[in-house]
């Protein structure tokens, strides 16, 4: 299986894109600048050298034309939009993971959610019927995807309208080594992303006394 990586030259993408490789999945990063994608993604696969999974780079449509079904969104908010008008086309017929968080503009404790109710939902509704629009990996920081050496510390809880796209999606997750968890349709996209402020507060704070912290899904005791 080879998926595609839109984003992938930044923190969250980097970390996921080597953990898919290290599982045995291909991976194309996606970039505006297919020079830079091509520079990250040889730097990447450097950094896991017995990866059998391959890790290449492209332009951001041609990453998307090689996967050959799941495209993952792992840019920020603020260019959230415009990526996805852009490649609009080239993800008909595709599952899109988005991971984005609506973070307000200069305080990443709190949420400005457009219109539609979440980035999940502002991505089906441009995109449309024809892309299966998955939300998924908004609680796990980009640090905790960059500690090859470490296991996810947190469950991943995955949503979206389309139920053999959700399936999809959460047995990526489980092959990288994470727990997921099938909590419905798209509108739960809205309470999902709105814990990444909280958990950022939380990361944040002095009284705490930890960072990276996410989100756990703990069953009944017995």
């Amino acid at each position: 299986m080879a998926i595609a990586v839109i984003g992938g030259t930044g923190p969250q993408g980097r970390g996921l894109a080597q953990r898919c490789a290290l599982a045995g999945i291909d991976v194309v990063v996606g970039s505006r600048d297919a020079t830079r994608a091509a520079e990250i993604a040889a730097d990447l696969r450097a950094g896991v050298p017995d990866a059998p999974g391959a890790i290449e780079g492209a332009a951001n449509a041609d990453a998307v034309a090689q996967a050959e079904r799941m495209v993952v969104l792992a840019v920020p908010w603020s260019a959230h939009q415009a990526t996805l008008a852009g490649l609009t086309d080239a993800l008909q017929g595709k599952i899109l993971v988005d991971m984005a968080v609506p973070l307000a503009d200069g305080n990443p404790r709190r949420t400005a959610m457009p219109p539609e109710g979440s980035a999940t939902e502002a991505a089906q509704a441009m995109l449309g019927e024809g892309v299966a629009v998955v939300g998924a990996l908004h609680n796990v920081s980009a640090h905790v995807l960059a500690a090859l050496d470490q296991p996810i510390n947190c469950d991943i809880l995955v949503c979206g309208d389309d139920l053999e796209a959700r399936r999809a999606v959460m047995d990526l997750i489980e092959t990288i080594g994470a727990r997921a968890y099938n909590c419905g349709p798209a509108e739960s996209a809205r309470c999902i992303e709105a814990l990444t402020p909280l958990l950022i507060r939380l990361n944040m704070s002095k009284a705490t006394g930890f960072k990276h912290a996410g989100v756990k899904i703990w069953p009944e005791a017995g």
